[in-house]
């Protein structure tokens, strides 16, 4: 299993805030209506720049609207995959919540690492494993490190 870690984030807010948020999956669902949001389309445009056209916007927006939650799993119907899903394995109150993917052509986990940094802030670091095989990994390796970093970076906005 090949490894992708983002680097540590800092989150203004206390980390049993950020677990609870992290740990149960409706709460995805506030991301859901942000994404489809036109004024936060343009603040991915402007972060995005040249990364991101209208038919990839497109496609997000189709992935998003179609999603499905519950506190353990996340569903999203992905053509030609079919449904797909991350469900939360393991749970470590604080400070660890583990993912792994169902019904996916790639096996992989992902760990949302937190720490304490203080009464009012806390440090995370996410890590995805993937089973690729060589020509995968040789293909995907800058695009899944690229993705887990902005994938953090996401998470260390949200509101907590």
């Amino acid at each position: 299993m090949t490894k992708y870690e983002s680097s540590v984030k800092k989150i203004y807010a206390p980390i049993g805030n950020v677990y609870a948020k992290l740990s149960d999956l409706t709460h995805l669902a506030s991301i859901q209506q942000r994404l489809t949001d036109p004024a936060f389309e343009q603040v991915i445009r402007q972060q995005a720049g040249d990364k991101v056209n209208d038919e990839q916007l497109a496609r997000l927006r189709e992935i998003v609207q179609g999603l499905q939650f519950d506190r353990d799993w996340v569903v999203a119907n992905i053509a030609p995959l079919g449904e797909v899903g991350l469900r939360v394995v393991e749970r470590e109150e604080p400070k660890l919540v583990k993912f792994t993917t169902e019904n996916s052509p790639v096996q992989a986990n992902l760990w949302i690492q937190l720490l304490p940094a203080s009464d009012t802030q806390c440090a995370m670091k996410v890590t995805l494993g993937a089973d690729l095989n060589f020509f995968l990994k040789q293909m995907l390796k800058g695009k899944l490190q690229d993705g887990i970093e902005r994938f953090a970076d996401m998470l260390a906005m949200l509101p907590y």
